[in-house]
């Protein structure tokens, strides 16, 4: 335990961007040597391990690395170093958890049924780095054939297992629509095209193709975050700006709803005389845990601990990368308490390090017991 709460401790206060995580990787890579292991660069700042447990198969366990562009406000002595960057989800904890797993099985007598590979993932936020590394060839190299992932959660009670089979979380693709128009003055509203009141008449649009061009049971969510348009009270607005997202949990689905985006859009510019440009590029699959690896999975899990989703989050994860090559399982380990009710990507986020025995617990049963991969 205090182990975990040294690494957990230490990497809280270097939080790094995307593929810029150098000194959480020199940190992640110093401690693997110190157990005797030799470690593997992947896409520059990641870090593999592979043990040799001397069997024709591997399962894989993956941990993402990379922090947020978030301001700490928490009030404890291990506050990020970095102002404007913190682990706000839990990456820290996830990184700690599978360096207790290589520590775990570094002591371990156990004659494992599959080789183990350790991932240290960079840039899950962005741009979702998991894609490089299935790119990699490191699956083929080293014959993987199932992963696990975890993933904290404020919104699950401390220390409690929580997944489901299928879908788990969405996938996702960012809106971004640049709408032209004309400026004009706002008492001589006929000489111009008003961009502000095209961006309306569009999002009406989109929530009437959700709930009329959509299956009732097709859960799908379509988001404006962000509107930006005009610069004077008494003037027309030449240009307005929206940002939001989509997410669904079918591949196909996300295609559809985007080609009737673009319909709305051709007959806005018909009917306004405007322009717009837009894209929405999907970024990262469905989470889809495999119905099989999920059912071996949850006897591996403590009764009393486990809790079996009813439904899938709208959250996204780019462990659907590694799912779409290999079978696999991503879970969520829950932090709620009493201390720590912050959401994830806030700038109190914190938890107990004591649940990240939990993690450690379960990827080494699932490391000596999992069968029939």
């Amino acid at each position: 335990m205090e182990e975990l709460k040294k690494w957990r401790r230490d990497l809280h206060q270097i939080p790094e961007l995307g593929l810029q995580e150098y000194q959480t990787a020199a940190y992640i890579r110093h401690e693997l040597e110190i157990m005797g292991y030799q470690w593997e660069a992947i896409v520059e700042t990641g870090t593999v391990v592979y043990i040799d447990c001397h069997q024709k198969e591997t399962i894989a366990f993956r941990s993402d690395i990379d922090g947020l562009a978030i301001h700490e406000q928490n009030q404890i002595d291990f506050i990020s170093k970095y102002p404007g960057y913190m682990h706000a989800c839990g990456h820290d904890g996830h990184m700690s958890a599978l360096l207790g797993l290589a520590k775990r099985i570094q002591e371990s007598h156990f004659n494992f049924s599959y080789n183990i590979l350790l991932i240290f993932q960079p840039a899950e936020e962005s741009p979702g780095a998991a894609r490089q590394v299935v790119a990699s060839g490191l699956f083929e190299k080293y014959h993987v054939k199932a992963i696990f992932g975890m993933h904290l959660m404020p919104f699950i009670e401390e220390g409690k297992i929580a997944c489901k089979k299928g879908p788990l979380m969405a996938m996702c693709g960012e809106i971004d629509v640049r709408i032209q128009g004309k400026g004009a003055h706002a008492g001589l509203p006929q000489e111009g095209i008003d961009s502000i009141v095209i961006a309306s008449d569009a999002i009406h649009q989109y929530q009437s193709l959700l709930t009329r061009q959509v299956s009732p049971f097709a859960p799908v969510v379509l988001n404006i975050g962000s509107i930006h348009g005009g610069t004077a009270r008494n003037s027309v607005a030449s240009e307005t700006v929206m940002h939001g997202t989509l997410r669904c949990y079918d591949e196909q689905l996300f295609k559809d709803i985007t080609a009737k985006m673009d319909a709305i859009h051709f007959g806005l510019e018909k009917n306004y005389g405007c322009q717009i440009e837009w894209s929405c590029p999907p970024l990262y699959p469905p989470v889809i845990n495999d119905e099989h690896l999920y059912h071996n999975f949850c006897s591996l899990v403590k009764k009393e601990d486990f809790i079996s989703l009813k439904e899938p989050f709208m959250l996204a994860e780019d462990f659907s990368f590694y799912q779409k090559e290999i079978p696999g399982i991503f879970f969520f380990l829950g932090t709620k308490c009493q201390d720590y009710q912050s959401g994830l990507h806030t700038e109190t986020f914190n938890f107990h390090e004591e649940v990240l025995e939990k993690a450690v617990d379960l990827y080494y049963t699932i490391a000596c017991h999992m069968k029939g991969v």
